[in-house]
């Protein structure tokens, strides 16, 4: 007979709380956030006529805070932003500051991380289908929040930011969406074997 148990998850919990709960552990929850949405968004394609690439940034930040949840994963994209403002050059193609036409996309991840993480622990990250409105929520919310600091920052219209910043990424996101379909609810069955 073994004696192994099965790891179960009580409501309310995200995967991070699944590993021994101390403030070292959050620290390196946090700081790990941070690095892989740095390392995410250094696979960076230019995108022909628009000053924002298409990057694994998008897909990390919502991995992140589903996976850590509201609080740690908006500190984790909390200390990237602010250390890519300082001078890190972990944003997209290696660049750092907030002037970059695309730091609205940096902001947005930042409170999509914390929405995500929120609806993770009501369970959002446990099914495919509530995972898919999860993510379509996360990336709605960096697109509300990239594509008009896109206008500010150019001074494009609303139909030309919305044409650089929004429409080329939509395939994408799909794309990405599914991967954390696949990704999060089968992470939460392995953890209950």
């Amino acid at each position: 007979m073994s004696t192994a148990t099965a790891t179960v998850a009580r409501p309310g919990e995200v995967l991070a709380d699944l590993l021994p709960a101390s403030r070292v552990r959050d620290v390196a929850l946090v700081v790990g956030g941070a690095v892989l949405t740095g390392l995410a968004a250094q696979l960076s394609v230019p995108v022909p006529g628009s000053p924002v690439p298409v990057t694994g940034q998008t897909f990390a930040a919502l991995l992140v805070g589903t996976s850590l949840g509201a609080g740690r994963g908006f500190l984790s994209l909390a200390l990237y932003a602010l250390a890519g403002v300082a001078g890190v050059p972990w944003f997209a193609g290696g660049g750092s500051g907030a002037a970059a036409p695309s730091f609205g996309y940096i902001i947005g991840m930042l409170l999509a991380s914390a929405a995500v993480g929120a609806l993770a622990r009501r369970g959002a990250d446990r099914s495919v289908l509530r995972t898919a409105g999860a993510m379509l929520l996360g990336e709605a919310i960096v697109y509300a929040v990239g594509v008009p600091y896109l206008m500010l920052a150019t001074g494009m219209s609303l139909s030309a930011a919305l044409a650089a910043g929004l429409t080329p990424f939509l395939i994408g996101d799909a794309l990405k969406a599914a991967l954390a379909m696949g990704l999060l609810p089968t992470a939460w069955k392995l953890v209950r074997k």
